[in-house]
């Protein structure tokens, strides 16, 4: 009895031990493939009139490579078919002839015009990717050096309105109802761009990824450095003498989604000493000038880059009620006239960095 004893005592100890070698090889292992993993971050390029960079993590330099490379294709080939600067793009060619006749384009083109009209009825016409007129009519001004009277307004007024825009999803045709139409989607198509940018990365290799198109940002996967978060800063709009433009005002945290930010002091035109932004009011036909700033936390990149131009029109009260029946998206407003301020949605603060503690 007592040798059987021994016997099966030897055999468990026997068993612990071979169990204790493999889960330790395991370990080392897992170790090793988490030291193998590389971080490479790309040069800044630039791309649909800002700059654009690319952060990966993937298991080896050779995919994280091709995960950068896959990504600036998808923001490249974005910027060819929906640049309104280019006359060769499909919103070029649209902006061209659809007041003669249907133009036809894309599915990627014709899906983004689709979902551009919903975020116009969503927002009551905050956003409304026709008001190339105004626009236009802005940038003129700022060359002249005279800023647009209320006629030349009404006039441009007269041809804006996601209402005139004619989309037949049968046909993938694009059609103005009026003449001197213009569409720019200067407001969604870098979100769009972002969000093809990620799924490109991922689909290619990446473990994990960032992609920044002039301060818009959507994250997925593992963060860069080790962190436990991606770490996004929020800059101060503040661009007065003592304020250097590049101190930041917040630093966001986030795992998966997406940050974007408007503001009056990314894009402008400064006309007989006014600024006006690049952002337009098509109620309106001028500049909205109530924030400063609005960063919008979604999911993905094109919802918030959309939502960041209708709040900034909108307002801090309408553009926060907005926000608010939105699942998973919050708001961080800053003020045009409080800019040491900040106002946030209900639930913004979780991803807010404490930097004090």
């Amino acid at each position: 009895m007592n040798t059987k004893i021994k016997l099966i005592a030897i055999i468990v100890i026997t068993l612990l031990l071979v169990a204790a070698f493999y889960t330790s090889t395991i370990m080392i292992l897992m170790a090793r493939s988490e030291k193998r993993q590389v971080e490479l971050e790309s040069s800044y390029r630039l791309v649909m009139g800002t700059f654009a960079r690319v952060v990966v993590v993937a298991k080896d330099t050779k995919t994280a490579e091709k995960c950068v490379e896959a990504a600036f294709a998808e923001i490249y080939n974005v910027d060819n078919l929906m640049s309104d600067y280019k006359s060769d793009s499909e919103i070029g060619i649209v902006n061209k002839n659809a007041a003669d006749h249907a133009v036809e384009v894309g599915e990627s083109t014709f899906g983004l015009l689709q979902k551009s009209v919903e975020f116009s009825k969503l927002t009551e016409g905050a956003f409304d990717i026709t008001v190339g007129p105004l626009v236009d009519l802005f940038h003129a001004a700022q060359e002249n050096k005279i800023a647009p009277d209320k006629e030349q307004i009404d006039k441009a007024k007269s041809r804006v309105g996601f209402e005139k825009l004619i989309l037949d999803p049968n046909n993938r045709t694009v059609k103005f109802a009026v003449e001197g139409m213009r569409l720019d989607l200067g407001g969604i198509a870098k979100g769009y761009a972002i969000d093809k940018a990620i799924e490109a990365a991922h689909k290619t290799g990446a473990i994990g990824a960032m992609v920044d198109i002039g301060g818009d940002i959507r994250c997925f996967g593992k963060p860069a450095k080790g962190k436990n978060y991606w770490l996004v800063g929020l800059q101060n709009p503040d661009l007065t003498e003592e304020a250097t433009g590049l101190d930041l005002v917040l630093r966001l945290k986030i795992k998966e989604g997406a940050i974007t930010t408007s503001g009056d002091y990314q894009q402008f035109v400064i006309i007989d000493g006014k600024q006006y932004s690049h952002i337009i009011d098509r109620r309106t036909g001028t500049s909205s000038d109530s924030l400063s700033s609005v960063t919008i936390i979604a999911d993905n990149a094109t919802d918030a880059d959309a939502l960041a131009t209708a709040v900034s029109v909108m307002g801090a009260e309408k553009g926060l009620a907005l926000i608010e029946k939105l699942p998973e998206t919050e708001a961080i407003l800053i003020p045009s006239e409080k800019k040491c301020q900040s106002i946030c949605s209900s639930n913004a603060d979780k991803y807010l960095v404490n930097d004090k503690k």
